[in-house]
């Protein structure tokens, strides 16, 4: 936002990111990636790959780049929440609660409008292969516009999800499901049950 960074910055790819385990989003070994697609690929293909292109690109190594992580942690009022990874691989010590989730959904949606539409994009082609995005509120019709599932053994399946109705946006956490399938169903009706029950005053 600041202007250090531009949407159309290349960052290389080091050894590191291209062997990077879990959802990847394939960036080309000892090749360099455009940091819009490195956001897309972030958002959109869950690439932990390319999170850690982003870190090593930012801050010059992911141990420089977990630390201001959990510095902006801090002045974002994420009380309950510490980074070990700039991926969310599972670590004992990489630890984040619902509520700082929901602070955190807040911030992203009110300090980064111009931003914010990459979370509500269905799919994304990078080096040839495309992927959908794997935030199941976003294919039905609740006025879902984002943001984020992940899934971990210890954590189960979850989901961070908004939606907005008219002038009402509201923003969900939901962890622990024990399928993708649950968490459909689940954060389906949780978000429908929170514009139907609840109101703004």
């Amino acid at each position: 936002k600041n202007g250090s960074v531009k949407l159309d910055d290349e960052f290389p790819v080091s050894e590191q990111a291209w062997k990077t385990q879990g959802s990847k989003m394939f960036v080309p070994y000892g090749g360099k990636v455009k940091v819009e697609d490195l956001i897309r690929g972030i958002i959109v293909q869950s690439g932990n790959d390319a999170c850690i292109v982003v870190a090593e690109g930012v801050d010059g190594s992911v141990d420089a780049f977990v630390e201001e992580m959990n510095q902006w942690a801090r002045k974002l009022g994420l009380t309950n929440s510490h980074f070990t990874n700039p991926d969310g691989w599972p670590d004992p010590d990489h630890l984040m609660t619902a509520r700082d989730l929901s602070t955190l959904a807040h911030h992203i949606i009110s300090d980064f409008p111009q931003y914010y539409h990459y979370f509500s994009e269905i799919d994304f082609t990078y080096n040839g292969i495309k992927q959908g995005n794997r935030n199941p509120l976003l294919y039905k019709d609740l006025g879902a516009d984002g943001l984020k599932t992940g899934h971990t053994d210890d954590g189960g399946y979850g989901e961070l999800g908004s939606a907005k109705r008219g002038d009402r946006r509201l923003i969900l956490v939901l962890n622990g499901m024990a399928s993708m399938k649950e968490r459909a169903e689940e954060s389906e009706k949780m978000m429908e049950w929170g514009f139907r029950e609840f109101d703004n005053y």
